[in-house]
């Protein structure tokens, strides 16, 4: 796993002051590090029935897209609100200083479909329980969540209690 996380840039302050953001462009980039850590989300899911491969705005886009392509499954996203063209729900979930949305078609989910969750980072898990409970409201089995990174000192798992969570590497 170090092979991957060499291929992330770190850029110091961003999108604020005192933030480190992992780049993953530079790891999607090199053909080598993508298939890596898209063989490293896929492998624990195959062969579980995976119907559904969700994907969280905007990288969880690309991973998601990849994971669902390799297991045969399909894809439906998860966007912030307005982005999506026909009737939607939504979620919304606390930040430091605030509130924001998330939102899915209302017939993104078939009632009792086995759904992955994909993004590129696990932080503070508010999105990740967004995702989940857009899901859950539609009717679908959240079998599972799945992250390229995960930031533990942040403690995102503590908001996913009760599901599977899978994460690639660990910073």
């Amino acid at each position: 796993m170090e092979s991957l996380k060499s291929k992330i840039r770190h850029v110091p302050d961003f999108p604020k002051a005192g933030i480190l953001f992992y780049d993953v462009t530079t790891l999607l980039q090199d053909p080598v590090g993508f298939r890596s850590a898209v063989d490293s989300l896929v492998t624990p899911f195959e062969g579980q029935g995976i119907e559904l491969v969700v994907g969280i705005e905007s990288r969880g886009f690309i991973f998601g897209a990849a994971v669902a392509d390799r297991i045969g499954a399909g894809f439906s996203p998860v966007r912030k609100p307005g982005r999506l063209p026909s009737r939607t729900i939504s979620a919304s979930y606390n930040l430091e200083y605030g509130t924001d949305s998330l939102e899915m078609h209302d017939d993104a989910v078939r009632r009792a479909q086995r759904v992955l969750i994909v993004d590129d980072l696990l932080a503070t898990g508010g999105t990740a329980k967004a995702t989940s409970d857009l899901v859950t409201r539609l009717g679908g089995h959240v079998h599972a969540l799945a992250f390229l990174i995960e930031l533990v000192a942040l403690k995102g798992r503590d908001r996913l209690t009760g599901c599977t969570v899978h994460t690639v590497l660990q910073y």
